[in-house]
């Protein structure tokens, strides 16, 4: 079984970054995965394509050896299961309102002793019924993480309940939901979303589990791991390509060019 990047660098103290990715061209993933990304995050809860286009983008991203870390929608359970089996290394469960609640995620994404996973073992996590159901079961429990999505205030009051959760491996604030949640959208500068960092950043601490969240700058990203951040989430492939046909736009705008720019910004 194939051994999760982001645990290993956490084991090592190191930070991960996190690329997400929206558009489903195989290739895309499998360009990213060789090029040393820690993990592609996979969003789920938001994206309409299947489970089975998901094991296509999967087997691409194992071309190399990036991890995979899909966000499923609250409350997917049964889904969790096959979206291991596919190959992902780390769920990102979205919207997580307790400890009870953490506890199920586990429940769900665990063989037993940590949960109640069911076994199938023909599927590329094993990989293909070639490791022993025992060895499987042991390395699957060993080589997967769990990250818990923090985005209201009443589940930030909780961020040390969560993280004293056993299988639970980091915390991540969800920055825009939080503001939108608590009547803020957008202000991403807010004391309320400082204090939630700090909560979470000292509940992690507390009970030795990751913490993280977005970084839409180097900036950020370094006040962020100064606080213990090891889990970074920055880039994504859809505004990568926005702005560069924007900057495009812009430069031969300059020549006389002349563009009908829907989303606006053109020249």
């Amino acid at each position: 079984m194939r051994r999760s990047v982001v645990k290993a660098k956490w084991s090592r103290g190191e930070p991960v970054l996190v690329m997400s990715l929206h558009f489903t061209d195989a290739s895309v993933f499998e360009l990213a995965s060789l090029m040393g990304v820690d993990a592609i995050w996979m969003d789920m809860e938001h994206h309409g394509y299947s489970l089975e286009t998901a094991s296509n983008l999967i087997r691409a991203t194992r071309v190399g050896q990036t991890d995979i870390l899909i966000r499923p929608a609250k409350g997917e359970f049964m889904r969790m299961g096959r979206m291991l089996e596919m190959g992902a290394q780390g769920l990102m469960v979205p919207r997580c309102d307790s400890a009870e609640e953490a506890a199920e995620v586990v429940k769900w994404a665990k063989f037993h002793p940590q949960g109640k996973r069911g076994y199938d073992g023909g599927n590329p996590d094993n990989p293909y019924l070639s490791l022993p159901m025992d060895q499987y079961v042991k390395q699957a429990n060993a080589e997967t993480f769990l990250v818990i999505q923090l985005e209201e205030q009443h589940a930030i009051d909780q961020a040390e309940e969560v993280a004293a959760v056993e299988g639970v491996d980091a915390l991540m604030l969800g920055p825009g939901d939080f503001t939108i949640t608590s009547g803020i959208a957008g202000q991403f500068d807010h004391p309320l979303v400082h204090q939630a960092m700090d909560r979470i950043a000292k509940a992690a601490a507390k009970h030795g589990k990751e913490w993280g969240r977005p970084a839409g700058s180097l900036e950020a990203a370094k006040e962020y791991m100064d606080m213990g951040a090891r889990l970074i989430c920055h880039g994504c492939d859809l505004p990568m390509v926005k702005f560069g046909i924007e900057q495009i736009q812009k430069d031969f705008g300059k020549l006389g060019f002349t563009f009908n720019n829907q989303l606006g910004g053109g020249a």
